[in-house]
């Protein structure tokens, strides 16, 4: 058979979005921060305006050399226009249904919102911080957990004192919130 009726897929399918972040919850929206949006944009962007360009060009050159079946350049660079068509498309649907919210609407308020950082104690004593961000922007590394995470879910809408049920995978425990910060006004 042909080589120019077949499929080059390296094995990768183009239409599986191999999301590096959680799947939204049907019928939910994707809650995000003005700076986490931004940098989505940013990212979006930097792909379709200038990554994506040196690619075709690096492809195109490549394809001029003549054979494509073992032209390093051409096959890497295919795959890396796949990648970056993958993300593309992945940024495309999310900025479509981001909803921005801004956290400082709630300065100073002690009832837990989108935005929040809740410092708690769990069972055992131990005094933990987290910071409720969307999923595309949590980062769990960095004490920042995704709104649809269980902990955010047992801590949403309570307030400073309330002892709330957190269902972990060793089973539910009660955690009490301790302090509830938001990021001032105009602070970035």
């Amino acid at each position: 058979m042909s080589k120019a009726f077949t499929r080059e897929t390296d094995a990768d399918n183009d239409d599986a979005d191999d999301l590096p972040s959680a799947p939204l919850p049907a019928g939910s929206k994707n809650y995000i921060t003005p700076q986490g949006y931004a940098r989505l944009r940013a990212e979006f962007a930097e792909l379709l305006e200038t990554e994506r360009p040196k690619i075709v060009d690096v492809v195109y050159w490549a394809a001029s050399n003549g054979d494509r079946s073992e032209n390093g350049d051409y096959l890497y660079g295919k795959k890396r226009l796949r990648e970056i068509d993958r993300r593309i498309r992945f940024l495309t649907k999310r900025l479509e249904i981001a909803e921005v919210v801004d956290p400082s609407v709630h300065y100073g308020n002690d009832q837990i919102f989108f935005g929040a950082t809740v410092a708690y104690e769990d069972a055992a004593g131990e005094e933990r911080t987290v910071t409720i961000f969307g999923i595309d922007e949590a980062n769990t590394a960095q004490g920042q957990v995704s709104w649809v995470s269980p902990i955010a879910r047992a801590l949403l809408k309570a307030r400073v004192g309330d002892v709330v049920r957190l269902q972990s995978p060793v089973g539910p425990q009660d955690i009490e919130v301790l302090r509830v910060d938001y990021p001032a006004p105009g602070a970035a």
